[in-house]
């Protein structure tokens, strides 16, 4: 290998570190979408938190774990990047779950018979996001997706779903289920999966472009505006949960890239 090439590959790496952040303890990739996604063909579990979803890890010790096991996360929420912009003084790139999931969606290798599978909330969901999918060249089926029941909370069981995943091999699994609940299933499935498989949890992303959630238009996600439009579609199912993040500027202050300390209560939950 020549003296050049060294240097070529010693600068890749050290780009590839700089594009990493630790925040609130959590591993997240700050490079560019694309980069997000090519990552994310490689194989391990690629979580989208919504500010909801980090401020759980200060009181869900199962949810906590899940989002720690991951092998990075991307920086979708929108108020997180705000923070840490006004915090840290320092700009990182806001890579949305529905830009994520459309650039995965037209790469060729994970559009291959077989490739890909899909674990969706609902028979009403699955069908439309299937319809979408067809219209966008997919061949993907019925026997392509799993259905899930609905898990309790903290540590979930589905021995059903191993055997099912065990069966059909595929080199990537897509989650489309809420937040909170997907990432604790992407760790069960990292956990127990026998071979790197690829597991991205994109929540309701896909949902955006089937219809089966509200429609966000790509301004509205350019401007971290697509809280506010599933505020608006149901205001007694999001407006609550997204209150609840403003306690995000509190964490984020307060613990910066450390990991906030588990409150008491979900200690004695988990133990």
């Amino acid at each position: 290998m020549s003296d050049e090439t060294e240097v070529a590959d010693d600068r890749a790496m050290v780009a590839e570190i700089d594009h990493f952040r630790t925040i609130l303890g959590v591993r997240f990739f700050t490079g560019s979408p694309e980069d997000a996604v090519r990552l994310g063909l490689n194989g391990g579990l690629v979580v989208v938190p919504s500010a909801p979803v980090l401020v759980g890890l200060e009181c869900d010790p199962v949810h906590r774990e899940s989002l720690l096991e991951a092998d990075f996360a991307i920086t979708d929420s929108g108020l997180m990047v705000l923070l840490w912009r006004l915090l840290r003084r320092e700009k990182i790139v806001r890579v949305s779950g529905l830009e994520y999931l459309k650039l995965l969606l037209n790469e060729p290798s994970i559009r291959e018979p077989g490739a890909a599978v899909w674990i969706m909330p609902t028979a009403a969901a699955r069908d439309r996001n299937l319809a979408w999918l067809r219209t966008q060249g997919w061949a993907a089926t019925i026997d392509d997706c799993y259905l899930t029941p609905l898990y309790p909370k903290g540590a979930l069981d589905d021995t059903a779903l191993i055997a099912w995943l065990e069966k059909k091999r595929p080199r990537h699994v897509i989650v489309a289920l809420g937040g909170g609940t997907q990432e604790r299933l992407g760790a069960y499935i990292k956990r127990r999966m026998d071979y790197a498989v690829g597991i991205h949890c994109i929540g309701a992303a896909i949902g955006f472009l089937s219809g089966d959630q509200v429609n966000i238009p790509p301004w509205a996600d350019y401007l971290f505006l697509g809280w506010f439009f599933r505020c608006v579609s149901a205001p007694t199912k999001f407006v609550p949960r997204y209150w609840k993040a403003k306690r995000l500027a509190v964490l984020m202050w307060r613990y910066g890239e450390n990991l906030p300390p588990l409150k008491r209560k979900a200690e004695k939950l988990k133990g």
